[in-house]
């Protein structure tokens, strides 16, 4: 203290010093009691999904399919929410998602496609073709949004890009009814776990590769959702990192189709409620994200074997139905925010 009362730099200095140092204490233990909470839900979630529908479980059913069909349930919640997330954040645009934007009903128009040409390919060709044409989508959604003026209302690039999506299911539906794979498609598109088996859901460890991938290269990713002048002013070589970014996207919607089909408004609701709380951080909020994702498919999972048990609704319309609430809420969210 000085003569005249008042406290001293160094004093405020000091003082500054440590209450900076105890908020961010408080955030470190807010955030572990945080992570404390989510793993233990996910982990009794995992519990559940094991035995709920199961009658007598032995070893090989558990290991067979249940054990199988919780990671695949994992897997690719974890894929379509680092999609949505991704998305996002390069498009710069909270309301874009792999199905919303087309990249899923192109992926399926290059399944349906190598079916007509290559029927007898493996399921891992059958992925090639379905990854090229989720790539060829997204570009084509890219080159559409070019043209939308950057002063229109933030709904127009979703609504855009819902419109792509509907040209593009309908010319592939047409296609599958004068070719008799009608169903087949609607399969594709429709997310069922209840053919996993092991064996059959190898190939969405592809999504662990890709997670290690964006989580290496968060950073770049973010400084190019600043836009690209900023981004090329911080020395980030803006259209590597898209092509690089869009192309995580578009392989994590194609293995998703291939293997479980589609999951609709997942990579939209998941990031959006983790942004509010965390921030466009990536590399913060990736882990949270893909943990998020795969909770929230795992517990719609649970959920279809239990409402009409002892059959099974595709776990692709629960997810579709609670994503579309959400989505919808989020919307009116901003409207009543603006």
């Amino acid at each position: 203290m000085t003569l005249l009362g008042l406290s001293s730099p160094a004093a405020v200095t000091s003082s500054a010093a440590a209450g900076k140092t105890t908020a961010t204490t408080r955030e470190a233990s807010h955030t572990i009691v945080a992570w404390g909470v989510a793993v233990t839900v996910l982990g009794c979630l995992i519990a559940l999904s094991l035995g709920v529908g199961a009658g007598r479980l032995d070893d090989h059913l558990l290991w067979a399919s249940r054990v199988p069909r919780t990671i695949a349930v994992l897997l690719s919640g974890a894929a379509m929410a680092l999609g949505g997330l991704l998305m996002q954040l390069l498009v710069r645009n909270r309301f874009v998602e792999p199905s919303t934007v087309g990249t899923t009903e192109s992926a399926a128009a290059g399944l349906l496609i190598a079916t007509l040409w290559l029927p007898s390919l493996p399921v891992a060709g059958k992925m090639a073709f379905a990854v090229l044409t989720a790539l060829l989508g997204t570009a084509l959604f890219l080159r559409v949004i070019r043209s939308v003026p950057p002063q229109s209302a933030i709904i127009v690039v979703p609504l855009v890009g819902l419109m792509l999506s509907g040209v593009i299911a309908a010319a592939t539906t047409f296609v599958a009814y004068r070719f008799d794979l009608l169903q087949t498609m609607t399969v594709w598109l429709t997310g069922d776990f209840s053919g996993v088996i092991r064996g059959r859901f190898e190939l969405l460890w592809v999504v662990a590769v890709l997670l290690v991938i964006t989580y290496v290269f968060a950073d770049r990713f973010t400084l190019a959702g600043l836009g690209k002048d900023h981004a090329t002013g911080l020395g980030i070589n803006h259209r590597a990192v898209m092509a690089v970014g869009l192309g995580i996207v578009a392989v994590s919607a194609a293995v998703c189709v291939v293997v479980v089909g589609g999951l609709p408004f997942l990579g939209l609701v998941v990031p959006n409620l983790i942004s509010m709380m965390m921030g466009d951080n990536l590399r913060r909020s990736l882990p949270v994200v893909c943990l998020g994702g795969a909770g929230f498919v795992l517990a719609c999972d649970i959920l279809a074997r239990i409402l009409n048990h002892p059959y099974e609704l595709p776990v692709g319309i629960i997810v579709g139905v609670i994503g579309a609430a959400l989505f919808l809420s989020l919307l009116l969210r901003r409207r009543a925010l603006r």
